[in-house]
């Protein structure tokens, strides 16, 4: 006799549904804004949303706001069509650009000695 079924003919399940199971007879499954929507509104069609739509640039391949979107892809022309990037004042596009006060320190040997001894060196 197998064990496992001997022990679960007395097991008797935790969870306990309240009544019989039932389905709703009617189901509303018309489209609706979702209620965290800004809108509070759908989209006319499928069509108007991806024409407004942008993932990684506009996903309309009728839009062209960036010369780079060559054959309805990404990466089709090089980056320098797009023109300069400058950052906007105040911006900053790496921390070496920062003032001298935010930049990175220079490790010394004795730090460089400390972490590669996992902090022993310190306390010999």
């Amino acid at each position: 006799m197998n064990a496992t079924k001997a022990l679960q003919v007395g097991r008797q399940p935790l969870i306990r549904f309240l009544g019989k199971r039932s389905t709703p007879s009617q189901v509303d499954h018309t489209p609706q804004a979702h209620p965290a929507s800004p809108t509070h509104s759908l989209p006319d069609s499928f069509a108007s949303y991806r024409k407004k739509a942008q993932q990684h640039g506009p996903l309309n391949p009728g839009q062209r706001s960036y010369s780079s979107i060559v054959g309805g892809h990404v990466g089709g022309a090089p980056g320098a069509s797009l023109g300069r990037v400058e950052p906007e004042k105040g911006q900053y596009f790496d921390r070496s650009e920062l003032p001298a006060r935010f930049q990175r320190l220079s490790w010394s040997s004795a730090e460089i000695e400390a972490i590669e001894s996992g902090g022993a060196s310190m306390h010999a």
